[in-house]
């Protein structure tokens, strides 16, 4: 029992969004587009809001969205939400020729915390590894993560039950995968 849940967590550490370590480093550096029907800016209130077919590309990174707002602190630090039925993320990995991906109906990051939400109906995949639950949490500096089932409430097609699930490929055939890109 304890090897299994070492290796969900050791898993979902090692795929979820947006970690400093496994994200495509080359994207912070690459300038960041937006499409949208509307924007609204209010610089006053340091407030941006996109709306209508969003769609967010920075290097291997994209997001798509009905809708994304983006705040930034007193610090300059961005925060944002992505909203969708669903949202959805995109990403190459560091080194890796393999791509990760998630959805849910909110996606938040945090950009001063390094922390990513993915709320309700969320799902993340990593090559052949994905876990799907009603609520999962990435936090990059402190190397955390977690997943929470929504109970019947949450019950869909991935989690008919509306608990956590979790696919997880064996340790041999995932190191096998990573030798051969």
């Amino acid at each position: 029992m304890f090897n299994i849940l070492r290796n969900l967590l050791l898993c979902m550490t090692l795929f979820l969004i947006s970690s400093s370590s496994n994200a495509e480093k080359a994207d912070r550096d690459k300038p960041i587009e937006l499409e949208a029907d509307t924007v609204t800016v209010n610089d006053a209130k340091k407030t941006s809001v996109y709306s209508g077919n969003v769609i967010l590309t920075q290097g291997t990174l994209i997001i798509r969205g009905d809708k994304l707002v983006v705040t930034e602190d007193k610090e300059g630090f961005q925060h944002s939400s992505s909203y969708g039925n669903p949202t959805t993320f995109k990403q190459k990995r560091e080194g890796k020729d393999e791509f990760m991906e998630g959805s849910a109906q909110r996606i938040e990051y945090d950009g001063r915390m390094g922390k990513v939400q993915l709320f309700t109906k969320a799902w993340v995949k990593r090559a052949e590894d994905i876990v799907h639950g009603d609520y999962i949490m990435y936090d990059a500096n402190a190397e955390y993560s977690e997943v929470i089932g929504g109970g019947p409430q949450a019950i869909s097609p991935s989690t008919p039950n509306g608990r956590v699930k979790a696919i997880i490929q064996p340790r041999k055939k995932a190191i096998e995968s990573d030798k051969s890109n």
